[in-house]
């Protein structure tokens, strides 16, 4: 587990010679199939594995944020063309990385909260110092204050627990939620926020409109992962008010998935839509991992896996429409068909994955996600046939709005799109489409 750990420290001093940004590309690509290859034999939920912390769960997030690193690199060779600062980008996105890939495979409570809330300095400098408007300042500074604003109070209760119990591992954690509510609430809402919930989600769009696109990448494919695997980790401590309590959560997530789904219709901006539909995404995952049953938390992770890889796809659509146009509003984006039919093609793939069509990962995950909420609540059926119903409904609005009607005239010249786009969204609709015929390993 040391040794990917060490190539990646190791690639730092690369990131700062001249003309190394590809050389450090395919390693990193290079990396991601070593640890791919070398899935461990010992694979359960325990946190027991031959690697440090690392059990199936946290297996399958590292992966993923290998991924997205390698294909954000991908995504922005505009700054690599126009050599602006291009060294110091590719040192943010391995610090990035190694904080990413600490705080899913630490085992003590403690050292996961301080990895999590590091992740967050590189995703500020992503935004402040490549993003796109001046509005990049107000959207980091509500990034910042949301996450750690609602953070703080979890550390508090950590040092609570180690004065309990004198230990923050992992495994050695017992339920003692029941000692009081504010502990379950602090614990809980620290997560619910950097997912986001509903209520608390305004940083998200914000911070996603201003962001680059390898910015947005790494906010929808993995930061957003790290609340639902945080809240995934939490639960054993507070497991007895869980079941008192989260009822509470459970119903204002999937409440706030369809209250969300309708401030997707009113988008004109490309990225918020795809921002805001996230939001409505990650509204199931709270709602199965409050069930805190086998189903739920194991169809959160199918869904956090094809949902970070599907909105970071559409979001590399977006930066390239927005590349070759200057612009993401939909007013101007219309019939992109004209201009590049076989971008068209990929629009449709991934629209269609991100309304979980067949045979994409987010069915699998959407499935197991209704089969855990409606076991916990028949009642919840009515808030989830408006979910799945609303999501194929912004989802096709964006694709026909986009795709479809008159081009705006002041567009002569457009280039189709280069190999690199191709094949940066291929690597990103192939994974997702593939782990599909893998069902059984999400839930072995």
């Amino acid at each position: 587990m040391l040794k990917y750990l060490l190539m990646i420290i190791f690639l730092i001093p690369i990131c700062f010679l001249t003309s190394c940004w590809w050389l450090v590309h395919s390693l990193m690509f290079l990396l991601s199939f070593i640890f791919m290859i070398s899935v461990y034999s010992y694979s359960d939920l325990s946190m027991i594995g031959y690697y440090f912390g690392v059990d199936f769960y946290s297996f399958s997030l590292i992966l993923l944020s290998f991924w997205i690193c390698c294909l954000m690199i991908t995504a922005s060779s505009s700054i690599y063309i126009y050599s602006y600062y291009s060294n110091f980008f590719i040192f943010m996105i391995l610090f990035l990385f190694i904080m990413l890939y600490c705080s899913f495979s630490s085992l003590n409570l403690f050292s996961f909260y301080i990895f999590f809330e590091s992740s967050l300095i590189p995703t500020l400098f992503l935004i402040l110092g490549w993003g796109y408007q001046p509005e990049r300042l107000q959207a980091g500074i509500y990034l910042i204050f949301y996450t750690l604003v609602a953070s703080l109070p979890l550390l508090l209760v950590l040092f609570k627990v180690n004065s309990v119990l004198n230990t923050l591992y992992y495994p050695l954690l017992l339920d003692f939620g029941s000692f009081y509510f504010l502990f379950y609430f602090f614990s809980v809402f620290a997560f619910l926020v950097s997912i986001p919930v509903f209520l608390f989600h305004l940083w998200l769009p914000s911070a996603h409109v201003e962001a680059p696109i390898s910015g947005s990448m790494i906010l929808a494919g993995i930061l957003l992962k790290l609340g639902g695997y945080g809240i995934f980790r939490v639960m054993k401590v507070v497991s007895s008010l869980g079941l008192q309590f989260n009822f509470f959560w459970l119903s204002l997530g999937v409440f706030g998935g369809v209250v969300i789904s309708f401030v997707c219709f009113r988008q004109v901006d490309l990225k918020s839509l795809i921002a805001y539909s996230s939001v409505a995404h990650m509204s199931m995952v709270i709602g199965g991992l409050m069930t805190m049953n086998w189903w739920g938390c194991l169809g959160s992770l199918s869904l956090m896996i094809g949902h970070g890889l599907c909105s970071s796809g559409l979001f590399c659509l977006s930066n390239i429409i927005y590349e070759r146009l200057g612009s993401r509003s939909l007013l101007i984006n219309k019939g992109m068909m004209n201009l590049m039919p076989s971008m068209t093609f990929w629009w449709f793939l991934l629209s269609s994955s991100n309304m979980a069509a067949p045979p994409s990962l987010n069915l699998l995950g959407e499935f197991s996600l209704l089969n855990s909420i409606i076991s916990w609540s028949s009642f919840m059926i009515l808030l989830l046939i408006f979910l799945s119903f609303f999501s194929a409904v912004y989802t096709l609005y964006m694709y026909s709005y986009s795709q479809h009607g008159l081009f705006y005239s002041g567009i002569y010249t457009c280039s189709l799109g280069y190999f690199r786009e191709y094949h940066l969204l291929f690597l990103h609709w192939f994974p997702l489409n593939l782990l599909f015929l893998k069902g059984d390993y999400f839930y072995f």
